[in-house]
C-alpha cells in the first residue's frame, strides 16, 4: 500500500456533492490523472489479455479505476483519490455546463453525472463500515447505498482474478514510458515504474503523454499504447478552479 505517485496525499476539507473548501490543486490533478490512466490501462488490459466484457467497456474501464485506487493505495490516500477522481465527473458535468454543451446521451461514455455516482457507490461498497461520512458527503443516495457492498463484490469478482493473473505473471511483458514532460508525465512515469513491481501483461504496452490538440486521453489498439493529452492538465487546473 502507498500514497500518491509524486506529492502524496495532500487533499482535505471536501464537503457534499462536489463542493471543495481550501483542496490543493496539485492533488486534485494528481488524482484524476491517475484515474483517467488507470480507465486507460483498463481498455487495455482488457484487449492485451483477450478479457470478455458484456456491457459497455467504458463502464468496465471506469470500474476497473476505481478498483485499483481501493487496491493499491493505502486506506487514507485511496480515500482522498476517490474523493477527487469522483469530483472529477462532477466537474466534467460542471465544464461542459460552463460551455453550453449538452450532454451526450448517444455517446459511448455514461453521463458525468452517473459516473460520478457509481464511482462513489463501488468505492463506498467496498468498506461500507469506514466510509458512510464518504457516502453521506458526497450526497449517495440511500436506496443507492444499500446495494453498493453488492455492486463492489460483483465488480471485485470480475476484475480481482485478472489483476491476480497478472500479479502471477513471471514472464510476460511491462509498462514502458516512452516520453512526456511536466506535471503529468511526472505521475504517469512513476505509476509506470510502481505498477512493474507488481504486474506484468501479456503484451508490451507503451505508455506517453503527448500534445494532442485536446484534453483527452486514448488507448490504441494498433500500436497497444496509452497516451494521455498534455492538454488534460490546464483543463483540470481549470476544472479545480471551477469546482470553488
Amino acid at each position: 500500500m502507498r500514497q500518491y505517485a509524486v506529492f502524496g496525499a495532500i487533499l482535505a476539507g471536501l464537503v457534499a456533492f462536489g463542493t471543495m473548501a481550501k483542496a490543493d490543486e496539485d492533488a486534485f490533478v494528481e488524482a484524476n490523472i491517475l484515474g483517467i490512466f488507470y480507465h486507460e490501462l483498463g481498455h487495455a488490459i482488457i484487449d492485451i489479455e483477450g478479457l470478455p466484457i458484456f456491457g459497455q467497456e467504458e463502464d468496465a474501464a471506469d470500474v476497473f479505476s476505481i478498483l485499483m485506487i481501493n487496491a493499491y493505495f493505502d486506506a487514507d490516500t485511496a480515500l482522498d483519490l476517490a474523493y477527487d477522481v469522483a469530483l472529477g465527473f462532477r466537474g466534467e458535468a460542471v465544464m461542459r455546463d460552463a460551455e453550453g454543451y449538452e450532454t451526450e446521451y448517444w455517446g459511448v461514455h455514461g453521463p458525468d453525472e452517473q459516473r460520478f455516482y457509481n464511482t462513489v457507490c463501488l468505492f463506498y461498497g467496498g468498506d461500507p463500515d469506514s466510509r458512510d461520512d464518504f457516502a453521506a458527503e458526497m450526497d449517495l443516495p440511500e436506496e443507492r447505498a444499500e446495494i453498493c457492498p453488492d455492486e463492489f463484490t460483483l465488480a471485485n469478482d470480475s476484475w480481482g482474478p485478472v489483476l491476480a493473473e497478472l500479479e502471477a505473471l513471471e514472464d510476460g511483458w511491462p509498462l514502458v514510458f516512452t516520453e512526456g514532460r511536466g506535471f503529468a508525465a511526472e505521475i504517469i512515469a512513476a505509476e509506470v515504474e510502481v505498477l512493474n513491481q507488481h504486474l506484468q501483461l501479456s503484451h508490451e504496452l507503451l505508455v506517453s503523454v503527448q500534445e494532442c490538440g485536446e484534453p483527452n486521453a486514448f488507448y490504441h489498439l494498433d500500436t497497444v499504447e496509452i497516451v494521455f493529452c498534455a492538454e488534460f492538465e490546464p483543463y483540470l487546473r481549470e476544472m479545480f478552479q471551477r469546482l470553488q
